[in-house]
């Protein structure tokens, strides 16, 4: 392949700013706001993310919630993948380019990865004029932003069936070696009657309407399953632009050999909240995909969240007074927002177990008021009294929550899990298997009974089973 020299794209001066100092600013801008809507935590190791691709204007603050994860990370390469709007023949595309051209200078193709992925016949060059998308150079001065020492493997996704997509998926695993993450482009609702999409008003429900469609499909996605994501975008009719990015991206997750993969939603807004008119909104979402390790604590942190409850329940225990203590220091890792469990046991027999299976408040914050919550709370329990003795503390810190496309994939010992069957609901932690030496059908039957539903409930096809992983510290 004889590859242009460079690329001026295209999009400077009308997506984003043409003029080096005022993109500058504006990237400073997007990521300092990303900073006060988001927190400043991040998470380590990431594997990949999904990022919108509007003018920076309106969608770069999202996708500065996935930019600053690979600042901290030091990212060397992105493996990013597109579409272009305009169309294009089936299969896995490479521009024929070395390099592209921004208003902040250059941008380097990875050439020994394009060759690697060329050679092996699943991926094609294409002359760049002909695939030129916004889908791919939005993101090139973000990437500048973040890393601007980072190169680049630009691929544009057409037409793939399950097969393509096995195989294009099998030959970018490799390139996910560390430093290297994977990044699909794609917005997700296009509502209003100029993308003939209108099923439901534009009222004052709307907004909410919008989220709940957006989050099925980010629930989708995070299952990990391509053919489960797609299935969900036919049922929804939802316009997500990038869906065979995303689909390519969970399909090569698949292939990684780093743990289990878990979703994070980052970030999500909709162009209507920026502008006050939703009759022609998109939205859009960053979700970054961790392995579990990612979101485990470290001694440190584990040490002081439990002294945390600890002195809780001892303060509690001593002057009767509900007071929840904070540790002592806060690391970046308490910062970040988690669900929680505190379970109390006495004499070896559970005395309560209460927690939030999603927080907005972060770990530090969280667990202290769990742990009263457990104490005193707990409907199955007669509350702790002031003097009590012998009680034993254990928190759970627990990963996000993956829905599961069908049981074969739940892990007994491993994942906790929650069922919702129309509308009843239970959740059961992965150590209660452990403790009582249960197989996965008497877990998934307990589990059902905990929900109030019929013991075989988890099997229906309507009730959604959700998994998760959770950090015990005792």
């Amino acid at each position: 392949m004889e590859a242009a020299a460079a690329h001026e794209s295209p999009y400077s001066g009308s997506w984003y700013p043409g003029q080096p100092s005022a993109l500058q600013e504006l990237l400073d801008e997007l990521f300092q706001n990303s900073a006060q809507r988001t927190g400043s935590c991040l998470i380590p190791h990431a594997a990949g993310f999904v990022v919108p691709h509007a003018g920076l204007a309106y969608s770069g603050v999202v996708a500065a919630a996935a930019y600053r994860h690979m600042e901290a990370a030091g990212t060397r390469r992105v493996v990013l993948l597109g579409f272009s709007h305009r169309g294009a023949a089936p299969g896995v595309w490479i521009p024929e380019v070395e390099r592209f051209r921004t208003p902040l200078g250059e941008v380097a193709v990875d050439r020994e990865a394009v060759c690697q992925l060329l050679a092996g016949g699943v991926f094609r060059s294409m002359r760049e004029s002909a695939l030129c998308d916004h889908s791919i150079e939005i993101q090139l001065p973000l990437l500048q932003r973040a890393v601007p020492d980072a190169a680049v493997v630009p691929v544009y996704v057409s037409g793939l069936g399950p097969e393509a997509r096995t195989e294009a998926a099998r030959c970018l695993a490799p390139l996910l070696e560390p430093g290297t993450v994977l990044m699909a482009s794609s917005d997700l609702t296009h509502y209003g009657r100029a993308f003939s999409y209108e099923p439901f008003p534009a009222d004052r429900s709307i907004s909410q309407r919008l989220r709940e469609l957006d989050e099925t499909v980010i629930e989708a996605a995070g299952s990990l399953s391509p053919e489960f994501f797609l299935e969900t975008l036919r049922s929804t009719s939802a316009t997500v632009c990038g869906y065979e990015p995303i689909a390519l991206l969970l399909e090569t997750l698949a292939w990684l050999h780093d743990g289990e993969i878990f979703q994070e939603t980052l970030d999500y807004q909709t162009s209507g909240e920026i502008t006050g008119d939703f009759h022609h909104s998109v939205s859009y979402g960053a979700l970054g995909y961790f392995p579990y390790r990612a979101f485990e604590l470290g001694e440190e942190d584990q040490g002081l969240l439990l002294e945390s409850a600890r002195r809780t329940l001892d303060h509690y225990l001593r002057t009767g007074e509900r007071k929840p203590i904070p540790p002592e220091r806060l690391t970046p890792a308490l910062k970040r927002p988690a669900g929680v469990f505190v379970s109390l046991h006495s004499g070896g027999n559970l005395r309560g177990c209460v927690g939030r299976r999603a927080s907005r408040e972060p770990l530090w914050e969280a667990t202290p008021e769990v742990t009263l919550s457990a104490a005193l709370e707990d409907s199955r329990f007669r509350p702790v009294r002031p003097g009590e003795k012998g009680l034993e503390l254990e928190i759970s810190v627990l990963s996000p929550f993956k829905r599961l496309p069908n049981l074969d994939g739940f892990r007994v010992n491993e994942h906790g899990a929650l069922l919702d069957a129309g509308g009843y609901q239970g959740l059961l932690l992965p150590q209660v298997a452990t403790e009582r030496n249960w197989t996965a059908q008497q877990f998934l039957e307990a589990l059902a009974r905990k929900a109030g539903a019929s013991y075989a409930a988890y099997s229906e096809p309507s009730t959604k089973v959700y998994v998760f992983r959770a950090q015990v510290i005792r």
